[in-house]
């Protein structure tokens, strides 16, 4: 089993995010904390393999008990997550060795898809001895837990990823002409992968109205998946 401390710093959120881990096959929750000193403490004084860490906590951010993790020397596993969606933060839990990064608010399926990947990578890792460039792809593959699309004939794998990036890290919805200037893509073909992703359900697509009477398409990942 793996063990799992949920780290929220509200409680009714913490009790969620727990029933939905022990829903998961494999996974046992070990402990809640809500807040940084509480969730330090646990993992001293339990088996702790993942921590599910909420960034604002009263007393630290969660980056901050990431970092403090790393300090007293535990290697303990931890995926974020929080409502926090600035990219800065992002790159700092990447940074600070985050395995994943769940944006709220999220489903069931979102967890678990998390922590099915997360099951993956550390079946893949408990083979041990040398690894090849191929497993070297596995393993690093594992981490992804959106599977890509389907895509019709035309449209390229590598396109489809480079918009769900730049999705990801926008700070909320963006137009097509938005999103074709941060990825270099024309706007057509920006229009094109994001109606194709609309579509199965990994985009969500919002209005927003201006002066001029016609609303503007404008575009976001769905944390859902």
């Amino acid at each position: 089993m793996i063990e799992v401390l949920v780290v929220d710093d509200d409680m009714r959120v913490a009790e969620v995010n727990a029933a939905y881990v022990e829903k998961v096959p494999g996974f046992r929750v070990a402990g809640r904390a809500h807040n940084a000193a509480e969730a330090l403490r646990l993992v001293e004084e339990l088996p702790v393999d993942l921590v599910l860490l909420d960034h604002y906590l009263p007393d630290e951010t969660g980056l901050a008990v990431v970092r403090s993790l790393r300090e007293r020397g535990h290697q303990t596993d931890v995926i974020m997550v929080t409502a926090a969606r600035d990219v800065a933060t992002v790159q700092a839990a990447m940074r600070h060795g985050a395995l994943q990064y769940l944006v709220k608010p999220f489903s069931y399926a979102g967890l678990r898809a998390k922590l099915d990947a997360y099951a993956t990578l550390r079946r893949t890792l408990d083979g041990g001895g040398e690894a090849e460039q191929a497993e070297v792809d596995r393993i690093f593959g594992a981490l992804s837990a959106t599977p890509a699309p389907e895509l019709p004939k035309g449209h390229s794998p590598t396109t489809a990823e480079l918009v769900r990036r730049a999705l990801m890290a926008a700070e909320g919805p963006i137009s097509a002409q938005e999103l074709a200037e941060r990825t270099q893509l024309s706007r057509q073909t920006a229009q094109r992968y994001l109606k194709l992703l609309e579509r199965t359900g990994r985009v969500r697509l919002s209005l927003k109205y201006g002066d001029t009477g016609r609303p503007e398409h404008r575009y976001e990942w769905s944390s859902a998946l």
